[in-house]
């Protein structure tokens, strides 16, 4: 009981530091909004100038959403293969899908000189982008998901997931050597992620493929809390285990492959947050973690995108950059706490 009343407090914590992160996220950047405003403008009336109403609904609002779905996403997909491989340096990219994702990138921005003027202008539009990253990840997955059906170790499966990476990353290094410097920047622009210019049509997009990720994780709830155990436990279970670890591999694919479609490949969020949630709530029961993640995952991602805009700055830092300056100390400093208390 002590700990479920417990449980319940950190969870309306979390939320609430969602909440007034988001509302940081619309108030905060180079202008300085009131909060009456951003509530003003929300909920169907108008912000007190007209140039407020334009960038809280056309850049900050689009922004802030995006900022908690991948922040979900990532964290909940690192969750998920940190259990599936019981490796805590397991994240949601060691399937190698991230490397997919850049390569389809890479093909596009930096082969585009070599194909017709209207093809390439298709190719390199934003829409191009996320088509091309979202296939090469696509890609990835389904030699992955073949790989695994011959194979019964799932550890195999994380060294083929490496494999495909290296293998990708080399591709992409020698595209890289052959592009000119514009096409370059515009790869490494990519490459630093971005969660702001994406129109609603395609936060819808993202949003659906997220929750559609988050269903399928609910769904393996029950299978990972016998994975922690091992592969014999959950099979002596009754878990079949081939199943449940396909479910999870689409699972985590869904989301981060969008994600990486949709906001370029965003570290260190999936790798961190679960490590957090665990921290906190002191459980290793994924009906907990699962929303303890989720939420951390959120409050992260949207602290990371205002530190990002450098608020009073005309400045922004790329995202990629803030996620891992902000979470490697935030986890060594959790795990050193962690290691004293049980000393």
């Amino acid at each position: 009981m002590h700990h479920y009343k417990r449980n319940m407090t950190v969870f309306l914590l979390l939320f609430l530091a969602v909440v007034l992160l988001f509302v940081c996220d619309l108030c905060l950047g180079s202008v300085t909004i009131p909060a009456r405003d951003i509530f003003e403008s929300l909920s169907g009336g108008k912000a007190s100038k007209e140039t407020w109403e334009y960038i809280i609904i056309n850049f900050r609002l689009p922004k802030a959403i995006t900022a908690i779905l991948v922040g979900i996403g990532l964290a909940i997909s690192g969750l998920l293969m940190q259990t599936l491989f019981r490796n805590p340096l397991a994240g949601p990219y060691v399937l190698g899908l991230s490397s997919g994702s850049s390569l389809g990138v890479a093909f596009v921005i930096l082969g585009a000189g070599y194909l017709p003027s209207f093809i390439a202008g298709f190719l390199t539009s934003s829409y191009g982008i996320i088509t091309a990253s979202f296939l090469g990840s696509l890609v990835v997955l389904l030699a992955v998901l073949l790989v695994s059906q011959r194979l019964r170790d799932t550890m195999a499966i994380l060294i083929v997931g490496l494999m495909f990476g290296s293998f990708t990353s080399a591709f992409v290094g020698v595209l890289t050597y052959f592009s000119t410097a514009e096409q370059l920047q515009k790869f490494t622009f990519w490459s630093l992620g971005n969660l702001g210019n994406l129109s609603w049509e395609s936060i819808v997009m993202l949003a659906i493929a997220v929750l559609s990720g988050l269903l399928l994780s609910l769904v393996s709830i029950k299978s990972l809390d016998a994975l922690l155990l091992g592969e014999n436990y959950a099979r002596s279970m009754g878990l079949d285990y081939k199943k449940a670890r396909m479910v999870i591999i689409l699972a985590t694919s869904i989301l981060a492959g969008s994600i990486t479609a949709f906001a370029g490949p965003i570290a260190f969020v999936g790798l961190a947050v679960p490590h957090m949630a665990k921290l906190v709530f002191q459980t290793s029961n994924h009906r907990i973690l699962f929303w303890g993640t989720l939420l951390f995952g959120a409050i992260i991602m949207l602290f990371c995108d205002i530190a990002s805009q450098l608020p009073g700055t005309e400045l922004t830092l790329p995202i990629n950059a803030i996620t891992s300056i902000i979470g490697a100390p935030v986890v060594v400093w959790l795990l050193v706490r962690k290691k004293n208390r049980i000393a």
